[in-house]
C-alpha cells in the first residue's frame, strides 16, 4: 500500500459506483422542434433535459425510471420506521454482522430444498 505523501497514514482502495447524470438545457422552442430526439436521449442515457422559457427553467425531461427511483427514495426517507431498520442495518455492517453472498446462497438453497 502506498504512503499518503505528507502524513504518516496509508491509502485505502475502495471501490466506488460514479453516476454521472449530464444536464442539457434547451429553450422551449428548441425542445418543441427536437421533441423526439429529446425524449429518445432522456429515455436511452437517463439524461435530463431542462426546458426554459425567457431564460429561465421552467420543466424538467426526466426517464420515468428515473422519476419512479426518485419517487421510491423519497417514499423510503419519509418512512421513520424504513429509516430506522437502514440505520439498524449499517450498524450491523460496521461491526461485521452482515452475511456473505456465500451465507446468503446457501441459506436460499436450503429453503429452496424444503420446497
Amino acid at each position: 500500500m502506498r504512503q499518503c505523501p505528507a502524513s504518516s497514514q496509508r491509502w485505502t482502495m475502495q471501490p466506488t459506483l460514479v453516476i454521472l447524470l449530464t444536464m442539457t438545457t434547451f429553450s422551449l422552442a428548441d425542445a418543441k422542434t427536437h421533441l423526439s430526439r429529446l425524449v429518445a436521449q432522456v429515455s436511452g442515457q437517463h439524461e435530463r433535459v431542462y426546458v426554459t422559457v425567457h431564460g429561465r427553467p421552467s420543466a424538467v425531461l426526466l426517464a420515468t425510471e428515473d422519476l419512479e427511483s426518485l419517487e421510491e427514495t423519497i417514499e423510503i426517507l419519509a418512512d421513520a420506521d424504513a429509516m430506522r431498520r437502514l440505520r439498524a442495518s449499517d450498524t450491523e455492517i460496521a461491526r461485521g454482522e452482515a452475511e456473505t453472498q456465500e451465507d446468503l446462497a446457501a441459506a436460499m438453497q436450503r429453503r429452496h430444498a424444503k420446497g
